[in-house]
């Protein structure tokens, strides 16, 4: 499938078959995650990959308590993601970046009041080389991120 169609397509689904993954596949994906924009190439993250069926179940059982502020960020992230996969697809570069003065933000953008500036994503055609996949990213080892069925 092509970007533009994936991201098209991408949508929650809440039901599935029981046709398990490959592997390769999962990998795939982790990797993807793996060369994720990082802050200042902090790459926080670490990812578990579960498809024990019995364990799947308990994490469903989780409350769901989860504060507004953090489902905003979430969506924000997201789409700030998918906003740069579209410009890749297009071949404009992107970076992005935290908002951190809000006042000044607010000055410039003339957003209103009870608004607040979260992400900027700066766009444009790469001035050094054309977007191409790049066979050894500055990231850690995916063995390093990923962890399979437990940490």
């Amino acid at each position: 499938m092509e970007t533009w169609d994936a991201i098209r397509a991408r949508r929650n689904v809440r039901q599935y078959t029981g046709q398990p993954i490959a592997r390769e596949d999962l990998e795939r994906i982790c990797e993807a995650g793996r060369r994720s924009p990082s802050a200042g190439n902090w790459q926080p993250w670490n990812f578990v990959v579960v498809t024990d069926r019995a364990q799947l179940i308990e994490l469903a059982k989780e409350p769901e308590d989860a504060r507004q502020r953090d489902w905003l960020m979430l969506d924000i992230g997201q789409a700030t993601a998918i906003m740069m996969l579209a410009a890749a697809d297009l071949g404009i570069g992107s970076g992005h970046s935290a908002v951190t003065d809000q006042q000044q933000a607010q000055r410039v953008l003339g957003f209103p009041g009870g608004y607040f500036a979260v992400f900027m994503i700066g766009l444009g055609y790469p001035a050094d080389r054309p977007l191409r996949p790049l066979a050894r990213p500055n990231r850690r080892p995916l063995d390093e991120v990923v962890h399979w069925d437990h940490w």
